[in-house]
């Protein structure tokens, strides 16, 4: 439960202003249709965050757990420096290929967009760490969920509401707090 409930949070946290929030914003304001949008959203996550998933738990296999354990507080420290650094929507990821559909164009622009993301590595990490990937994909993909989906139904509104340079912060610190944690322990 702990990798769960960790893993959503981490990623809820730094998803919030991250591009493809933004993307989220963009295909709101394209297509209006927000349940393909969240449907599009939820498979591209789930099976780019499972990808991610399994290269964590690979790792693990491959090294051994004092270097694992160096490699990871250094990324989770990496990880606070990243969260401080505003993401930005590039201008190729705000037209798709919209011959696809609402729920095409939504996939193949969050798979994409996703890769080498913050999200992303931080799955792979949080799978490196916790023994239970499942818990760790299941989580990461609710907590993209939880900050990309009330962006496709209210729009610019939620994300003026919620103040994103406090929010970095915060992640920042908790990234900052388990790459110690993970010196230490």
């Amino acid at each position: 439960m702990e990798a769960f409930l960790v893993s959503t949070g981490l990623v809820a946290l730094a998803e919030i202003g991250d591009k493809t929030q933004l993307l989220s914003l963009v295909l709101a304001a394209r297509f209006r249709k927000p349940w393909p949008i969240a449907a599009g959203i939820f498979v591209a996550t789930l099976f780019n965050h499972a990808l991610a998933g399994a290269a964590g738990a690979w790792l693990t296999t491959l090294l051994g757990p004092q270097v694992l354990r160096w490699i990871l507080a250094a990324s989770f420290i990496a990880m606070a420096v990243w969260m401080l650094i505003p993401d930005k929507l590039d201008a190729g990821e705000q037209e798709r290929a919209s011959h696809l559909g609402v729920f095409g164009t939504t996939l193949i622009a969050f798979f994409f967009a996703e890769m080498g993301d913050k999200t992303q590595v931080a799955t792979v990490m949080l799978a490196a760490r916790f023994p239970n990937w499942v818990a760790v994909v299941g989580g990461t993909t609710l907590g993209m969920m939880l900050a990309n989906v009330p962006v496709v139904w209210f729009g610019e509104r939620a994300t003026r509401a919620v103040p994103i340079r406090a929010v970095h912060v915060v992640s920042a610190v908790i990234f900052l707090a388990l790459g110690v944690a993970a010196l230490i322990v």
